[in-house]
């Protein structure tokens, strides 16, 4: 079977391009590695995505996409992409299960959380080290955790882990914040949450659990001990792109496109966070994956001809 479309990724922007490319009446496979939904089933609340003036969780955002995929007949597959294949025409897709033919490839495969690399944190992860508050914060109830990052990202798990945590502090290696000042008045409102400027971690602490963690001022160079029960890291992302080509990678490994998903390899689209862009939104993920189906149906009719 060789298919018209394949998308590599079910975040925002691939859910969005295979619904248009579905929608277009395209052969369209989603291959996903673990859940639809990608960063998105990290937010608890999304209040900046046109339409929902109440706001929406990540979830339900993301079971609405992928019902939308489901109505105009794109298959889903849930395994792990390890490669692809080029020639002129056709090209292949290679999972760890199977290989599959296609007439074009969609890269929306998105990032990665990017880790502390200190000692300790490997130890901990899944014990006191988290890179999601929606799905830790519960455990936190009462208790003291760190929040590392100064960001979007960081300020908006702080939030949200303050409705649960005795207290938040927001560990950032910056004199300020970078998040958008809508978030940043929301931690002045907060008033367990405190932010330690010029300060990163430099180990994490404990036997079965964390109990402490060395942090370090950047300015000073001074060591000191603060004690939590849990910490929160949200410090940057790094694109998912170990199974591409590197001539469609930028020196960050980001895939480089022009404004209709055009990678440097003919019939090879990318959309969403994966690719190198000043804005990461939900938003422009979906606008993304929009574009790159239409390019994807634009090439395809072009070959025919």
């Amino acid at each position: 079977m060789i298919y018209d479309v394949v998308v590599i990724g079910g975040g925002p922007s691939g859910l969005s391009a295979a619904f248009y490319a579905s929608r277009a009446r395209l052969k369209t496979l989603l291959i996903e590695k673990n859940a639809c939904g990608g960063q998105m089933l990290m937010t608890d609340m999304i209040d900046n995505y046109p339409g929902f003036c109440e706001g929406i969780s990540g979830f339900d955002l993301a079971v609405r996409l992928e019902k939308q995929i489901k109505d105009f007949s794109a298959e889903l597959i849930y395994d792990e992409v390890i490669s692809i294949e080029c020639n002129y025409f056709f090209k292949k897709v290679i999972t760890r299960k199977l290989t599959y033919e296609t007439k074009s490839i969609i890269v929306a495969a998105g990032t990665l959380v990017k880790k502390m690399n200190v000692p300790g944190e490997l130890k901990f992860i899944g014990r006191g080290v988290s890179f999601c508050a929606v799905c830790d914060a519960p455990f936190y109830r009462d208790k003291d955790v760190l929040v590392v990052g100064g960001g979007d990202s960081a300020i908006q798990e702080a939030v949200y882990l303050s409705k649960f945590a005795r207290k938040v502090t927001v560990i950032h290696r910056r004199s300020s914040l970078r998040a958008i000042k809508v978030l940043q008045e929301r931690v002045v409102l907060c008033k367990n949450i405190s932010v330690l400027y010029n300060s990163v971690v430099k180990e994490v602490l404990g036997e079965d659990s964390i109990d402490k963690v060395v942090i370090t001022n950047v300015k000073t160079h001074e060591d000191r001990y603060l004690g939590t029960d849990g910490i929160f890291v949200f410090i940057g992302l790094i694109p998912n792109t170990l199974f591409l080509p590197n001539v469609i990678l930028d020196e960050m490994k980001y895939i480089v496109t022009d404004e209709t998903m055009n990678t440097f390899i003919s019939g090879v689209f990318a959309c969403g966070d994966i690719r190198k862009k000043r804005l990461r939104q939900i938003v422009t993920a979906a606008s993304d994956g929009s574009q790159a189906a239409v390019s994807a149906q634009n090439y395809i009719e072009a070959q025919v001809k």
